[in-house]
């Protein structure tokens, strides 16, 4: 009879999600991920000749349903992604920055073409802002006046990647304690919070 000895376990390492890691425990954070990497709700906002670039990558020849993007959310507040497409002027920012501001976290930025990374061959003028970048945080910045509907395809997979490795504890600073969590919430009738 052959007995053969079972080896000792290996210890997991610590998942590291701030203060808060004991809560989401490794497995639970690669679950989350993959979740948010392949049901990007995108909310396109199209400004200029981009905008059909990007129209392009969701018909059936490049089709980016297939990588868990849903084109065409009803409004901000169900979109996960942005893409800012064409040239955003200085009228046009705040209405930008309104948008981003209305969408749920955690939420993402694609900068479409050389207008909206840069300003592109308008950087110059006096009413186009220098890039979207000016005035809401971007995630991924895709190249291209215009950029083919390939670029875009690229720049979703790197955005993927980026969710794949991500912990919402880094992304959003120090994870806030349980006391902080609870602070505003209104204490139950007749007692402490």
């Amino acid at each position: 009879m052959d007995v053969t000895p079972t080896p000792n376990p290996v210890p997991l390492p610590a998942p590291t999600l701030g203060p808060l890691a004991r809560l989401a425990p490794q497995p639970m954070k690669v679950v989350l991920n993959w979740g948010r990497r392949y049901s990007l709700w995108v909310f396109n906002f199209g400004l200029a000749c981009c905008a059909i670039e990007f129209i392009a990558a969701s018909m059936a020849r490049h089709d980016f349903i297939r990588l868990g993007v849903i084109p065409f959310a009803p409004g901000p507040r169900q979109a996960d992604l942005m893409i800012v497409s064409g040239t955003v002027t200085d009228k046009m920012a705040p209405a930008v920055k309104r948008l981003y501001e209305q969408m749920p976290e955690p939420k993402y930025v694609i900068s479409f073409g050389a207008c909206s990374n840069c300003g592109g061959p308008y950087w110059d003028s006096y009413s186009v802002t220098k890039g979207v970048d000016q005035i809401i945080p971007v995630d991924v910045y895709v190249p291209g006046c215009p950029p083919r509907p390939e670029a875009l395809l690229q720049g979703i997979l790197k955005l993927q990647e980026k969710i794949a490795r991500e912990s919402l504890g880094e992304r959003y600073g120090a994870a806030a304690s349980v006391s902080q969590l609870t602070s505003g919430l209104v204490p139950p009738p007749g007692g402490t919070a």
